[in-house]
Order: structure tokens, then C-alpha cells, then sequence
């Protein structure tokens, strides 16, 4: 299955106030997108050049996407995940790239839902 043309088109109809969490329209599920979709690229490319010629940063996208096909995309048979569960286990797989990559995400959200070390 692609991933990407599955996830829906009209999940923004229903997301928001009083039926998600509010990171779920502030930016979490666009980040999530992004970073899975940038990690699917580098897959491919990562097959012509080498994991070796990749950066550090491409090797975490890369890393993402595996990450996010084999627990986020793929619950367990008997894994009944609510939707808070599926948004914390988004910020934990965003926590393997750099802070700084969240591009797409809310500040308030970043600092609220984030897992990111600080100092």
C-alpha cells in the first residue's frame, strides 16, 4: 500500500475542536506528511547513491519513514490505538529529527507536545 495518496484528503473535515486534539490542525499531521514524504524521496535515492552518501539529516529522514510505516502506519492486530495515543506516537517519531525541521508544526505546539531535550 502507498501511504502517501492514502492519508486522507478529507481528514480536515474531520479534525479540529471538539473531535481531536488541537495539535492534530496545528501543524502535526502536515509535519508528519512532510517528514514521511521527505524520507519515501531519500529512499529512492538512497538506492542509487548509498545510505553512505547521504547526510546526517537525510539518514534520520530515512530512518523516519521506516519508522513511520512499522508503527505508526502499521498497529498491531489487537492494538486499538485512540487518536491522542496515534498524535503522542507522532511526536515521538518527530523527536528523531531535529527540532529545527519542525517547519510545519505550531511553536506552542512544538513546546507543549515535543520531546525534543532542553536545556
Amino acid at each position: 500500500m502507498d501511504v502517501l495518496p492514502s492519508l486522507s484528503r478529507l481528514m480536515n473535515q474531520g479534525i479540529g475542536k471538539g473531535r481531536t486534539r488541537e495539535d492534530h490542525r496545528g501543524g502535526v499531521a502536515d509535519q508528519l506528511y512532510s517528514a514521511y514524504a521527505n524520507g519515501k524521496d531519500l529512499r529512492s535515492l538512497s538506492a542509487i547513491v548509498g545510505v553512505e552518501a547521504l547526510g546526517e539529516n537525510d539518514r534520520k529522514y530515512l530512518e523516519f519513514a521506516d519508522m513511520f510505516e512499522t508503527r505508526y502506519v502499521n498497529q498491531g492486530l489487537y492494538e486499538d490505538r485512540s487518536i491522542e495515543e496515534t498524535l503522542d506516537l507522532g511526536w515521538e517519531l518527530l523527536s528523531s529529527l531535529p527540532e529545527s525541521e519542525m517547519k510545519r508544526v505550531k511553536k506552542e505546539f512544538i513546546q507543549k507536545y515535543g520531546r525534543w531535550k532542553r536545556e
